[in-house]
């Protein structure tokens, strides 16, 4: 597997629009092999020959590499503490806030977002930039509908004010979906957008090589304004942030 994989990242990039180079090699190969044991195929060469003749062996492969796992106020306790940097830091300083969730997945992210902003009354320069490399996540997260096991950590309050009631779940309602904006986006491949006050990117460089890593997190502190904050996962301590410009302030969020 691992003599072919330089071929199949290389097919990866132009096939599936994808850079697996830049993932952890073993975890990345389990999941290819996962996938690869659904299918009458015996190596990587007539696996990348399937997909190139059946679109929907394609993308499903590019979902599962895709990371979407997530849920509102993921780690709350993190979620407040972010919360106390933007009323100490960001709004006294900036006023009206540009923010990014970066691989926003289902988009509960931004959304939980929104809704803290709302209830802190927190103005916002323009909408919530929300991104994602998977289409048909995006897909899912202009929609808004969440089932009841999703929103485990949205409070009675928050589901009466933010959400519409609906049968089996809850759709977030028009006046939290204007304040984000959804767009297709690679943070592998794609370039950055600049001038940010606050960029969310959580759970996601767990996946990645050390050199794609280091990589990202240069790339995020190059996005934000001087003073602008940086907010990871529970899973990812960046270790000496102070080389790519940043300051730790709180748990899991740094500081440019």
């Amino acid at each position: 597997m691992s003599e072919s994989f330089e071929i199949f990242n290389k097919w990866a990039i132009k096939n599936l629009s994808m850079d697996l180079e830049a993932y952890k090699e073993k975890q990345l190969q389990r999941r290819i092999l996962n996938m690869m044991s659904n299918h009458p195929v015996e190596d990587l060469a007539s696996y990348m020959k399937l997909m190139e003749r059946n679109k929907e062996v394609r993308d499903e492969l590019k979902k599962y590499l895709t990371i979407n796992v997530t849920e509102f106020f993921r780690n709350p306790e993190l979620f407040e503490a972010l919360n106390q940097q933007v009323q100490k830091n960001l709004s006294p300083q900036f006023g009206p806030l540009k923010c990014w969730s970066a691989a926003c997945s289902n988009g509960s992210e931004p959304y939980s977002l929104a809704m803290m902003f709302e209830e802190k009354n927190v103005s916002l320069k323009q909408k919530i930039l929300a991104t994602d490399i998977d289409q048909d996540i995006l897909k899912r997260a202009k929609e808004g509908f969440y089932f009841n096991s999703e929103l485990k950590n949205v409070s009675k309050h928050q589901l009466t004010t933010f959400f519409d009631n609906e049968e089996n779940g809850y759709r977030v309602n028009d006046h939290i979906k204007n304040k984000v904006r959804f767009k297709a986006h690679d943070l592998l491949l794609d370039k950055f957008d600049s001038d940010f006050h606050l960029i969310i990117c959580r759970n996601v460089t767990i996946y990645f090589k050390p050199d794609a890593r280091d990589k990202l997190y240069q790339k995020f502190y190059d996005s934000l304004v001087p003073g602008g904050i940086f907010f990871t996962g529970a899973t990812e301590t960046i270790n000496q942030p102070e080389k790519f410009g940043f300051k730790k302030i709180d748990s899991f969020i740094y500081q440019k």
